[in-house]
C-alpha cells in the first residue's frame, strides 16, 4: 500500500543525491556529477539518481519517516576542507568533526544530523563523496573551476564502480 505513494527515490535499492548551488561556481559540483554521469553512463533500474540542488534537507527527512528507504545512500557534494581545489574524497557521516557541524555544508544542518540518523538508525548505508571547492564566488557566477571540472570523469568513474555495477545494487 505504501510503496504505490513512495516516490522512486525512497523506493529504490540506491539512491545518489547530487548536492550544491550551480549559480555558485564550484558550489554545484555534485549537480554537475549527476549530469555527467546522466550522460555519460547507463543506469540500473535499481538506482535512483537526483540533482537535488540544494533541497537534499526535506529529501532525508522524507526518508527518515518512509516506511521504505533504499539500502544505500550516496550524497555528492563541494565542500571546504583544506585540500587541494578539484580534489574528491569521502566523508564518513559518523566522522564529520563535532566542530565542523555547523559548517560542514551538505547545505544546511541538520542535514548532517538527518545523515547519521539514516545511517544509524535505520541501517541504511550512508556515503558522503565530496570535492574540495576553489573559492566561491561571493555573486551569482554559474559554473565550475577548471581543477573541479576536471574532477568530474574520474569521480563520475568512482560512483559507476560503487553504484551502478550490478553486482553492487
Amino acid at each position: 500500500m505504501y510503496e504505490d505513494a513512495t516516490p522512486d527515490y525512497c523506493s529504490k535499492p540506491v539512491l545518489i543525491l547530487g548536492c550544491g548551488n550551480m549559480l555558485f561556481g564550484d558550489d554545484g559540483f555534485g549537480c554537475a556529477l549527476v549530469e555527467h554521469i546522466e550522460t555519460h553512463a547507463d543506469l540500473p533500474e535499481s538506482v535512483c539518481l537526483l540533482d537535488a540542488g540544494t533541497g537534499v534537507r526535506k529529501l532525508l527527512f522524507t526518508l527518515c519517516l518512509s516506511p521504505v528507504r533504499p539500502r544505500r545512500i550516496l550524497i555528492i557534494d563541494a565542500v571546504d576542507m583544506g585540500r587541494q581545489p578539484g580534489e574528491w574524497f569521502e566523508i564518513d557521516p559518523a566522522e564529520i568533526p563535532v566542530v565542523k557541524l555547523d559548517d560542514f555544508s551538505l547545505h544546511q544542518i541538520p542535514t548532517s544530523n538527518l545523515l547519521r540518523e539514516l545511517q544509524q538508525q535505520t541501517g541504511v548505508e550512508v556515503r558522503v563523496l565530496a570535492c574540495q571547492t576553489g573559492p566561491l564566488p561571493g555573486q551569482v557566477c554559474p559554473g565550475l573551476s577548471e581543477p573541479v571540472r576536471r574532477a568530474l570523469p574520474q569521480a563520475a568513474e568512482w560512483v559507476e564502480r560503487e553504484y551502478l555495477e550490478v553486482t553492487h545494487a
